[in-house]
């Protein structure tokens, strides 16, 4: 099974560029969630915890829906201390049997004021009606001068597949009230041997809005909507597998964090 898991990707945008930079963080492309605003920068040396929950209504990675039907629940445990950030995360079908576990390790930096980083390591195991695991290296870069317009950059290496996937996004923040900021975004998303070895280059098309709203008590409630549009990758593959369907994905989710 090769692919980025939607939970890894909620961590690695948790816990990865925008956990470590003090302005507004991205949100989300192709299969990254965003969990919680940045933690405010004099509290990097103390450990921070956080738990969400989270519930997506298909489980989109790579363009691709991974699940015959139905949707996905996700929970999320994670630590950090200064940079460096450890987490675990389980995903369950709500309508077939699928379950995954994330484990991961990663590490932010911020190169200038406006240019941070992150690189990671996370072992992913799958269970359903096949049994398989995988072993991913990721890393990601985020240029924040103004928030209404915030590219970024993602990249995943996967042990398993021996190919990577890089995603290209363009994120806007637009804060509409105290505590409640709203984020329309674009990703544009390439393979190289990471979902197919039949074909290197463009991938699928995203965009979505996504929303957040800081509650009482650390808690943090998100959601979003997505559409995406698949290119000569998805397609090639669909043809390969004598699939006829249209292949562009609607999808939404929710997640409501706590953090402590």
């Amino acid at each position: 099974m090769n692919h980025t898991s939607q939970c890894s990707a909620l961590i690695a945008l948790l816990l990865s560029t925008s956990a470590f930079a003090d302005d507004m963080p991205n949100i989300d492309d192709s299969h990254n969630t965003k969990v919680i605003e940045s933690l405010p920068a004099d509290n990097h040396d103390q450990l921070q915890t956080l738990v969400d929950l989270g519930w997506d209504s298909k489980y989109i990675s790579e363009g691709r829906n991974n699940l015959d039907k139905g949707g996905i629940y996700w929970a999320t445990a994670a630590i950090q201390k200064n940079n460096v950030n450890l987490y675990a995360t389980v995903g369950r079908g709500d309508s077939q049997h699928y379950t995954e576990w994330n484990f991961g390790i990663e590490y932010g930096f911020n190169l200038t004021e406006n240019l941070s980083g992150s690189v990671g390591y996370q072992r992913l195991e799958f269970y359903g009606d096949d049994r398989a695991h995988d072993n991913e290296l990721f890393s990601s870069l985020e240029y924040s001068a103004v928030d209404w317009l915030v590219p970024s950059l993602s990249y995943t290496y996967s042990t398993e597949a021996n190919g990577y996937f890089v995603e290209v996004s363009v994120h806007s923040n637009w804060e509409l009230n105290s505590g409640l900021t709203v984020s329309p975004y674009i990703t544009q998303a390439f393979d190289f041997k990471y979902a197919t070895e039949e074909h290197d280059g463009a991938n699928h098309f995203q965009f979505g809005v996504e929303a957040e709203y800081l509650l009482p008590n650390n808690l943090v409630l998100s959601g979003h909507i997505s559409h995406t549009i698949a290119q000569e990758d998805i397609k090639l593959e669909a043809r390969n597998n004598g699939v006829t369907d249209n292949l562009d994905q609607t999808f939404a989710g929710i997640h409501l964090s706590w953090s402590f």
